[in-house]
């Protein structure tokens, strides 16, 4: 096994939650799990959590845990907005998720189209309220996020780029132009930092990537990313293991080409 400064985020999902796909993935070097809580019920989570951490005691390893809460997220047909006309990024069903967060000890809570480090402040007053431990990611998909960036990294424990909604804010040209911003600031202040959507959407169905996605994904690691992530590749896709593992080639190449820069990580 060859050990890497870059971590593997994958969603976990209707495709990937049977232990012996589990199992697969770790084998390929998965590094920490992601629930999307946006979808599912929360019995199937348990039944996730409860793997994982049987996979932890295994492989006698940490395999960290992130639920992600919908917030302020709408589905309209087959895409999805949020309602901005809420000023917290933390609902009152984002509560309860934070809740099971906390029951459950997973380690780390992403909240969704974050717009200022209050909505960080309430989600820890929350995750206070209900005794629980887990760390907090701050999602960079608004604009207002953009405004207020250097704000949003002192006071969250990480920061996720979130390209997909972001794209639906920005121009998508200034994408890696606005991941790039992220990246390097999150390295200055010294906080971890995901980059995610997207990176090899094209093994949701193939065996193998695009070369331009290969590409973004090591253009990403040699940026500084602490942690690349896998979403719908690993949650729905028909190859979560061979994605997993297509994902770690990728990021051994492109560590070779790393300089001596501090690298952080979410472990």
């Amino acid at each position: 096994m060859i050990n890497s400064k870059t971590q593997i985020i994958a969603t976990v999902g209707p495709a990937s939650t049977s232990m012996e796909v589990l199992r697969a993935m770790v084998e390929n070097q998965l590094d920490i799990v992601r629930l999307n809580l946006s979808w599912g019920d929360m019995e199937t989570r348990i039944e996730q959590i409860k793997t994982i951490r049987q996979l932890e005691s295994e492989y006698g390893r940490k395999i960290p845990i992130i639920v992600d809460l919908p917030g302020l997220r709408l589905q309209k047909d087959h895409v999805h907005t949020y309602d901005n006309s809420i000023s917290s990024a933390v609902t009152e069903r984002d509560r309860d998720f934070i809740k099971f967060a906390a029951e459950n000890d997973v380690d780390y809570i992403a909240i969704s189209f974050v717009a200022s480090p209050e909505d960080i402040e309430q989600c820890r007053k929350i995750i206070t309220e209900f005794s629980g431990k887990q760390k907090v990611i701050a999602k960079i998909e608004r604009t207002a996020a953009l405004e207020r960036l250097e704000q949003i990294i002192l006071n969250a424990d990480a920061v996720m780029v979130a390209r997909g909604d972001l794209g639906n804010e920005v121009p998508i040209e200034q994408i890696p132009f606005i991941q790039d911003q992220i990246v390097q600031l999150c390295k200055k202040i010294g906080k971890p930092v995901i980059v995610a959507t997207q990176m090899l959407s094209s093994m949701v169905e193939e065996q193998i990537p695009t070369r331009a996605e290969v590409t973004d994904v090591a253009y990403a690691i040699m940026e500084g990313a602490s942690a690349v992530m896998l979403s719908e590749e690993t949650a729905i896709g028909k190859y979560p293991a061979e994605v997993v593992a297509t994902m770690k080639k990728i990021v051994i190449e492109a560590e070779k080409h790393l300089g001596d820069d501090i690298h952080l990580n979410l472990l």
